[in-house]
């Protein structure tokens, strides 16, 4: 299986607390991985680091991303030139546009790679009108393969709870990614929802073929989904491995799953 990142002994400290500690990834293509551990573990700040939000005190990210054949150094890049390279997220708090419509949130996504000129946007040429139509047909595209074009001019603050959250999975999308990040996607969902957020996560991977790097603390969703999962404790990896093997492992059992998670 070809790698398309390697994180490598990636650190960062505030304040002089060590938050992440050489933290060691290594993801092929269309593997779908969770993270998982305590609250402050340091899950969040590896997705950060990643997305050029945080730069880490030492180690590197390499990623092949969607051009280049050979893996590229990306650790000092900020989040634009890292999300136009093929990495995308989503948040565990929900960001989006609440006032904008659903139509719009998406096309919020295109904001690095419009087909047209800032002079045509001035001057709304012909390439300009062309080129917005094609950006809003591809975004409904998008809202109609998880069924919420009819709401595309609704705001998005009237979307149900688990629409607004699939409605961010889909502008993460937008920006073509090679690799998503989902950061507890299943947060505030009842059992049903998250349910359909699992058939989701799967029909993602294999609609769009990415690689899938999941955060989450639902460990029925975790346990169903994920192929191999990586354990972080106060910021360094604990464990590391499939699902049963992960359920069984008395230090992730003492450190954060409290008793072994059943996998339906």
């Amino acid at each position: 299986m070809k790698s398309i990142l390697e994180v490598r002994d990636l650190s960062i400290s505030f304040g002089g607390l060590r938050a992440v500690d050489h933290f060691r990834l290594t993801l092929g293509e269309g593997e779908l991985v969770g993270l998982i551990g305590p609250n402050g573990a340091g899950k969040t700040t590896v997705f950060n680091m990643l997305t050029g939000i945080y730069r880490p005190t030492s180690g590197r990210i390499l990623f092949r991303g969607r051009r280049d054949e050979e893996p590229r150094d990306i650790t000092e890049l900020k989040p634009h030139q890292i999300t136009s390279r093929g990495i995308a997220r989503t948040f565990q708090n929900i960001r989006l546009l609440k006032g904008r419509s659903v139509l719009e949130n998406v096309l919020i996504a295109y904001h690095y790679r419009v087909p047209y000129s800032l002079l045509d946007a001035v001057l709304r040429t012909g390439r300009y009108y062309r080129g917005e139509r094609a950006l809003v047909d591809e975004a409904m595209e998008f809202l109609s393969i998880f069924g919420i074009e009819g709401k595309a001019r609704e705001l998005a603050q009237n979307l149900p709870y688990g629409e607004q959250r699939k409605l961010e999975i889909v502008r993460a999308l937008a920006t073509h990614p090679v690799l998503l990040l989902l950061d507890e996607p299943a947060a505030g969902m009842n059992p049903k929802e998250t349910r359909a957020l699992m058939d989701l996560i799967r029909f993602i991977r294999e609609r769009f073929s990415l690689t899938i790097l999941l955060i989450e603390h639902d460990m029925s969703l975790v346990m169903n989904v994920c192929e191999r999962i990586v354990v972080l404790d106060y910021g360094r990896i604990i464990a590391e491995g499939d699902p049963e093997s992960i359920r069984r492992n008395p230090e992730v059992i003492k450190a954060y799953l409290g008793e072994e998670v059943e996998i339906a």
